[in-house]
């Protein structure tokens, strides 16, 4: 599942984002969401959330609920 909707996602998720400086190589960071920065409920390159390492991106990937 891809990230481009705010409504799909919350606090705790697991998901994978790509960093601004990673962007033309793709590169994937994985982590749970600890907030959600984009207001938008939607954005064509994924809403960027800030990851409980501090890692911020774009959503690419939902890999599930953190158990």
């Amino acid at each position: 599942m891809t990230g481009n909707k705010r409504s799909a996602l919350s606090i705790g998720l697991e998901v994978s984002v790509v960093q601004k400086n990673h962007q033309r190589s793709g590169e994937l960071t994985r982590g749970n969401i600890s907030r959600i920065l984009t207001n938008s409920p939607n954005h064509p390159h994924g809403i960027k959330v800030k990851l409980d390492s501090g890692v911020v991106g774009r959503v690419k990937l939902i890999h599930g609920r953190h158990t």
